[in-house]
């Protein structure tokens, strides 16, 4: 094995002529032992430099990801030097207000700032017991969250999309909104958006600018027509900012990742390349450990201050809950936030499922204290109401509504009620979590008090049809 100082010597050395080109995909014959994820130089027979990463390694064969794709490279006239070391991203909190490509380069037309630190974009594991558990709660302003699948700091809450359903509005819209309530001179959002097109990258752009938000955002964009290599560095180089803002700067850290599902594509294609056996619908086997490399890069380490919470959104394919990303991603969250085309084909924002959707985190951060004594309870009592509002539904489209019971009825008012009043808002509505929690009892007080199993009698005196 290699040691460090060997490493140093051998890092710089240089090799002309590639052994096969593949797609984006480079690789080359007979070299020193080179490092995982080392980070390599290319320049092609015209002098056009560009840059790689080393994909696979063995003592026959090195494979290198070239990001900016392999387009007039040409296998006897390329040099490739191996540069000893990680893909690393000059990070500063300057880097807040400013949008970059997924590499960490600007795209915005600002000057490529001077960062504070270098730092390795696959980031540093984080030991298990270091970890703090979480516990307070991020406010995002849409009630639907807010009231029922809280976002606690410290958390991984993904949203389970679908094609053609509004996931970029909600994600726009939590990062205008989200803040920790007395801390917001700490708060940060990264966002972070793989393969998106370029009118979704302007309306992003232009949602956080004519709000005022765009200081206190860092934009990393992945678009439709760049390589899709890139989108396998975009989510990393977003998290390590995080991690410096977080971890050294001592601020709490939004990061909405969207759309994770793009980032899955570009690695079943990469895997694809390689041949690598395929398994569940083409992925690779080691698709859940590379999401997981991901999410797993968040939460609140002891002794800091800082905190970094993601929201990934995906699209899942068909809407199908039991494909491989969003189970897979299910498996490593703290739950999931559900879409519902039903609800969106009815004019519902955000067309939020309220049974899927899920916070296991939601217990630890609400209540007196940190939300309002009334929340845990209010919840479970939504919870409860709105499913037997769907067992209603369902019995009234087989026997009709008028063969349905007086209590049934009022059941029926209260869903539309509080579809409409309580999950449903405007895309700029910014609502506090004690107007969430009051709209959810204006809900209630549709419902006779003798229903409402899961509240205490003092709540009921104190909040039920005030």
């Amino acid at each position: 094995m290699l040691q460090q100082s060997d490493r140093l010597l051998l890092s710089g050395k240089e090799y002309i002529g590639l052994d096969r080109i593949d797609g984006p995909l480079a690789f080359v014959a007979k070299t020193h032992p080179v490092g995982y994820r080392e980070i390599v130089e290319c320049v092609d027979s015209r002098g056009i430099l560009r840059t790689g990463m080393v994909l696979d390694t063995s003592a026959d064969t090195v494979v290198i990801q070239i990001f900016e794709g392999t387009s007039g490279m040409t296998m006897p006239g390329t040099r490739v030097r191996f540069l000893g070391k990680p893909l690393q991203l000059a990070v500063t909190e300057k880097m807040l207000g400013r949008v970059w490509n997924g590499l960490g380069k600007p795209i915005d037309g600002g000057p490529v700032l001077p960062g504070d630190a270098e730092h390795d974009v696959n980031g540093m594991p984080i030991n298990p017991t270091a970890r703090e558990y979480p516990r307070d709660f991020i406010q995002t302003g849409i009630s639907v969250i807010d009231g029922m699948n809280t976002l606690i700091r410290g958390q991984k809450l993904p949203i389970f999309s679908g094609n053609g359903l509004p996931h970029n509005e909600l994600a726009a819209q939590i990062a205008r909104q989200a803040k920790i309530r007395g801390q917001a001179e700490n708060f940060a959002v990264v966002f972070a958006a793989m393969g998106v097109k370029h009118d979704v990258a302007r309306y992003f752009i232009r949602s956080f600018e004519e709000t005022g938000v765009l200081e206190n955002v860092a934009l990393f964009l992945s678009l439709a027509d760049d390589p899709s290599i890139e989108r396998l560095v975009t989510p990393r180089s977003a998290l390590t900012l995080a991690e410096f803002l977080a971890y050294e700067k001592n601020m709490h850290v939004l990061v909405i990742m969207t759309d994770m599902a793009n980032y899955c594509e570009s690695l079943r294609e990469i895997s694809t390349l390689r041949g690598e056996i395929p398994s569940r619908k083409g992925y690779p086997g080691y698709l859940y450990s590379d999401l997981a490399e991901i999410y797993e890069r968040s939460g609140m380490i002891k002794g800091i201050k800082g905190s970094i919470t993601q929201l990934p959104i995906l699209s899942m394919p068909n809407d199908d809950i039991s494909h491989p990303i969003p189970d897979l991603t299910g498996y490593i969250t703290e739950g999931q936030i559900v879409f519902d085309r039903e609800m969106h084909a009815r004019g519902i924002y955000p067309p939020v499922a309220g049974l899927p959707s899920l916070s296991r985190l939601m217990k630890d951060g609400i209540g007196e204290g940190m939300t309002r004594e009334d929340h845990p309870h209010l919840a479970s009592q939504l919870f409860a109401a709105y499913s037997y509002v769907k067992d209603v539904r369902n019995l009234a489209s087989v026997i009709g509504e008028e063969e349905l019971t007086p209590l049934d009825h009022q059941y029926i008012e209260f869903g539309k009620k509080f579809e409409e009043q309580f999950v449903s808002q405007k895309t700029g509505e910014d609502r506090t979590i004690e107007q969430t929690l009051d709209r959810g009892w204006e809900s209630l007080a549709l419902l006779p008090a003798e229903e409402l199993h899961r509240v205490t009698e003092e709540e009921i005196q104190k909040f039920y049809g005030k």
